[in-house]
């Protein structure tokens, strides 16, 4: 059949009207019916038509002649957010739910916001403490007793950040030498089975401007760095443009037997112009942190009291450029990870997490699987494991359990998130085999992410954390890949978008259509993509960025913030549907049938 659409005046919003499976007459796992396409298809018609010149429309309704399949139950969803404390008691309502059941969503996900402030999550209020006085690292009780209404996230006390969501701020640069940045122990040997070398811990301080610097003060905590190097970056921005630049070590910035305390470095004999400076630290003295030697954890990565940054003169002075201030004003610092470390006393309780008890019997979740997040970039492998057991023995259904949240927004590499996986992966799936786990949940793009490369030169984001799987035998813990998307155009706040918010790509969208044809995402826009090719040429695998080329397939899968449509690899698919909130996610059997992104 044919539909002519004639042209009119642009709509100022497009959409897809939401179809109930029910009013639809599915069953649950019943592929797209001839009357249903139909249906769609005319409703689409009928929002494109004031907007689109004249032109015709063309339905091959034919059984055989299908392009995808979906499950409607699992296709339309969306996500439970942290919310302000007083909002959760509001919301959690009879009235709320009947409204926000009516729009017809599905399956849901919980969406963990902690890890975006440096928080460790206490999923459950009971646990216990590594030190028994209420600090250390926290385990929630596995066991079920009270009802778990509201959850909240405890900042940590060693984090090296500068501007993380929330009100954070770092240790390396907030002038006071009783406090500490502290990298996570789970990322050395003790944790991993590997040399310290191949996960290099790093600390990059962003002056505001280039500055003339010949010279550094690092003052060392314990356990400090017996092997590092100081370098400058040779580009403009080498946490935003990773790969266009490099690390050069200073003349003098090589250090091989480092003694810790308070060491100068001459980096070069006349001032140069730097703006971005990286400390690269590769081996570990593996002594004792504040904390004491109780805990092996404490005598495990690197520490750092204060950095000092600037000149030395004839006579020795050092004249330091950095400001040094306990707030977000202070010289800004990026750190490669956080202990997590942290007090019973320091608790974020503006923000909740909604309790899981809440989340999973107010009816919000139809009682259908939910997506649910474990804690891992700034938590334990022991506390992810409590909150799947909690959760089985509460007799909840879960669908996946996405590993962590956002590494690529807290400037983690690839290996290292690979391996804080495969620790957490190895502690759940002891708990049960058969979870479906993957990750991971970038913060919100629709192409691979570039990091600075490694020894061979690598610089994609998701090949090396594939790569590192398969290199340790384990691509099988990962069921699926996923990440935010966020299609419909919208400017939020145009102030916004002038600043470098890690959220920057919520802020001055495109105007046209969100399901207009594919193109490069960045900082700053939206647009929408429902497949990536990839194409295997001379040992490399590459990712297409648009329309399907000859030689290629597409692997697919997209949840639409919970809500999963099945896309198998093969030929190119042709239903598409916009979301204001979306995961997209690849099968594990794709990813094993197929070479990693490069």
């Amino acid at each position: 059949m044919d539909f002519t659409l004639v042209s009119g005046r642009r709509p100022r919003r497009e959409g897809v009207v939401p179809v109930s499976p029910r009013s639809a007459g599915l069953q649950p796992h019943a592929r797209i019916s001839r009357r249903l396409t139909t249906l769609l298809l005319l409703a689409a018609a009928v929002v494109w038509a004031s907007a689109a010149l004249a032109q015709t429309l063309r339905v091959d309704a034919t059984p055989d002649h299908f392009t995808n399949s979906f499950r409607p139950t699992e296709a339309l969803g969306a996500g439970i957010d942290r919310l302000p404390r007083a909002a959760t008691d509001k919301l959690f309502t009879e009235p709320v739910l009947k409204q926000v059941l009516s729009a017809g969503w599905q399956t849901v996900s919980y969406r963990l916001n902690t890890e975006l402030h440096v928080e460790a999550w206490h999923w459950n209020p009971q646990g216990t403490w590594s030190d028994p006085s209420g600090k250390g690292y926290f385990t929630g009780s596995a066991t079920p007793t009270e009802f778990i209404r509201h959850s909240y996230g405890y900042p940590l006390a060693h984090q090296g950040f500068s501007h993380p969501d929330g009100n954070g701020y770092s240790r390396l640069t907030d002038g006071d030498l009783n406090s500490y940045w502290k990298s996570n122990p789970y990322l050395t040997k003790t944790f991993t089975g590997e040399d310290d070398s191949l996960h290099p811990q790093w600390v990059v301080a962003e002056l505001a401007s280039s500055q003339q610097i010949n010279a550094i003060r690092i003052a060392w905590a314990e356990p400090y760095a017996r092997r590092y190097l100081v370098q400058y970056w040779t580009g403009e921005d080498p946490i935003r443009q990773a790969t266009q630049g490099a690390w050069l070590t200073f003349p003098g910035g090589a250090i091989t037997q480092g003694t810790g305390g308070n060491a100068t470095l001459q980096l070069t004999r006349s001032p140069m112009p730097v703006q971005f400076v990286r400390i690269w630290m590769t081996e570990s003295s593996n002594t004792c942190d504040s904390h004491g030697s109780a805990d092996r954890r404490n005598c495990a990565g690197y520490a750092i009291r204060e950095l000092f940054l600037g000149t030395t003169t004839t006579d020795g002075e050092f004249h330091d450029v950095i400001r040094h201030t306990a707030d977000r004003g202070q010289t800004s610092t990026v750190c490669s990870s956080v202990d997590p470390w942290h007090e019973s006393s320091v608790v974020n309780d503006r923000g909740d997490q909604v309790g899981l008890d809440l989340f999973f019997t107010s009816g919000f979740t139809r009682g259908l699987p939910a997506m649910i997040p474990v804690a891992m970039v700034y938590d334990t492998p022991e506390n992810a494991a409590a909150e799947i057991a909690y959760l089985e023995k509460r007799g909840y259904p879960i669908s996946y359990v996405e590993m962590g949240e956002e590494p690529d927004g807290q400037h983690m590499l690839p290996e290292d998130y690979g391996a804080l996986y495969l620790q957490w992966a190895t502690a759940l799936h002891r708990v049960d085999p058969i979870l479906k786990l993957g990750g991971p949940v970038f913060e919100g793009v629709n192409q691979d992410i570039q990091v600075w490369p490694d020894a061979q030169g690598r610089t994609s984001w998701l090949g090396r954390f594939f790569d590192y799987l398969k290199a340790h035998g384990r691509l099988g813990d990962l069921a699926f890949v996923s990440f935010e998307h966020y299609p419909f155009p919208c400017t939020m706040n145009p102030l916004e978008s002038a600043t470098s918010s890690k959220y920057g790509e919520m802020t001055d969208c495109h105007p046209a259509s969100p399901c207009s044809s594919p193109s490069r995402i960045s900082r700053g826009t939206r647009t929408s993509r429902s497949s990536i090719y990839l194409r295997r040429s001379g040992g490399q695998t590459t990712r297409e960025p648009s329309s399907k080329p000859a030689g290629t397939r597409s692997i697919t899968s997209i949840i639409f913030r919970s809500g999963f449509l099945s896309v198998a690899a093969g030929r190119p698919r042709g239903l598409s549907v916009c979301s204001p909130w979306i995961r997209t996610t690849r099968s594990s059997s794709t990813l094993r049938s197929s070479s990693p992104a490069s």
